[in-house]
């Protein structure tokens, strides 16, 4: 697996690099040697935050953990994220050890005027059933997911409430 880190308000260090690549390769026996992990290192104020994205087959797969030490936090991140591929084996089994997803982009705004657009991704959406949505909501950790919906070729977006079960939300 060929592992990205960057840095935000941190200089990443040899040993600090070294550390992540020896504990991200524990994830080498779930994706092929060509499949691409973008590992973001942040630190805001006493916050040390720990991003791990990996984008595999369509899906991406993703944790981010925020503690006092940024070692606690990688070592969180990961675990989080081996749950995640453990709890979602069986659906994710298809694509495991095959093909590597496609890079987002992530763009941000130099401007400092209001509130602004300071994030952009950028990824290919593949139809599917508000099932494998829901899949993948759980899958990024995130609020909402937007999604063409192979049923009815419209977008769609699937979203988590607070009571625990999902929303969807169709177009006319």
């Amino acid at each position: 697996m060929r592992i990205l880190i960057s840095g935000k308000n941190l200089e990443i260090s040899s040993y600090l690099q070294e550390v992540v690549e020896k504990k991200m390769h524990k994830l080498d026996r779930f994706f092929a040697p060509e499949a691409e992990a973008n590992v973001t290192l942040s630190v805001e104020k006493n916050r040390h935050i720990a991003e791990i994205t990996i984008p595999h087959n369509g899906r991406i797969i993703r944790s981010e953990e925020v503690s006092g030490d940024m070692y606690a936090s990688i070592s969180a991140a990961l675990d989080k994220l081996e749950e995640q591929i453990q709890r979602h084996k069986r659906s994710l089994r298809k694509g495991l050890r095959e093909e590597v997803f496609q890079e987002f982009a992530d763009y941000a705004d130099e401007e400092d005027a209001g509130p602004r657009i300071v994030r952009v991704k950028r990824f290919d959406i593949k139809p599917m059933d508000e099932e494998e949505a829901a899949l993948q909501l759980q899958l990024l950790g995130h609020s909402f997911y937007v999604f063409e919906n192979a049923r009815t070729a419209k977008m769609n977006v699937i979203y988590a409430r607070k009571d625990g079960n999902f929303g969807l939300i169709e177009p006319n």
